[in-house]
Formats: C-alpha cells, structure tokens, sequence
C-alpha cells in the first residue's frame, strides 16, 4: 500500500478496485460477446492495478485469482496458469483461509491447466476442487465456488 496517498486519492482507487472487481465477477458468470469479453479482461486488470495501489496482499492476491479466471475464460492459457498458480500457492499456504475461497482457488487453477493444455495439473487441481467444494461448510458460498467452477471442463 502506498502511504503517501491521500485518504481521498485511497478511497478512490479502494471504490475504483471494488467496482471493477465486481464486473468482472459478474461478467465471468454470464454468457459474453466478444466485447464483453474485453471488458471482463479489462475490468480484472483495472481492479489489479487498483487493489496494487492501496490493498492488502489479501486483496492483490484476490485480484490474481480474478485475472487468472479472466484470463482461462478468454482462452489465454500461459498467463491465466501463471497468474493461478501464484494465487494457487498464496491461498495454500494462508492458516486463514476460508473453505470456499480453496475450493475456488483450486477450481481456477484447474481451469487454467485446462486452457494451458497441462493434463496432468488439470486433472489434480479439478480432484481438489471436487473434494474442496464438497467441504464448503455454508450453502451460499458453495453456490458461490460453483458457478465458477461450472465453466471448468471436466478432465478427459
């Protein structure tokens, strides 16, 4: 977080990063056009760059798994493995993560194995999802994990 903003200028690009946040989560759910598309890509980005400015490692690592999604779901394999394997590794690692939020993380990083074309890593991540959503404790945070992990192709 960079200190040196104002409480203004922080509030601004905290707002900025929620508002892109939330379309790209609601346009990674929904049937896109191409145009849509671009912009899911570019509201992740935006709510990335934001979140860069004033967040948390929480929120830029929340960002990370959003741009990974963002990026299976447009078919660019390379960078949406990258981007879910750091989150991946972060969310792993955290004593304080919440049940849903490893079913997703290992559901994204399924997906974007998928579209990498790693077999083997999509075959494993998808097992962990699989076993991770059905220990997701409150019904409307699996419904949560589940409309995401509803795009990720089941492994041959």
């Amino acid at each position: 977080m960079d200190n040196t903003l104002s409480d203004d200028v922080q509030e601004r690009h905290r707002r900025a990063a929620a508002e892109s946040n939330n379309r790209a989560w609601e346009l990674s759910t929904a049937a896109r056009t191409p145009q849509e598309d671009r912009e899911m890509l570019d509201a992740a980005h935006a709510a990335a760059w934001h979140w860069g400015k004033i967040g948390t490692e929480l929120n830029r690592q929340r960002a990370t798994m959003l741009l990974a999604e963002a990026h299976a779901l447009c078919g660019l394999g390379s960078t949406a493995l990258a981007y879910a394997r750091e989150m991946h590794a972060y969310f792993l690692r955290r004593d304080e993560t919440p049940d849903w939020e490893i079913a997703l993380a290992h559901a994204i990083l399924a997906h974007a194995a998928r579209v990498a074309g790693d077999d083997d890593g999509h075959r494993r991540a998808y097992r962990d999802a699989e076993a991770a959503l059905a220990a997701v404790a409150e019904p409307g945070d699996r419904q949560v994990v589940e409309e995401t992990f509803a795009h990720v192709p089941h492994p041959a």
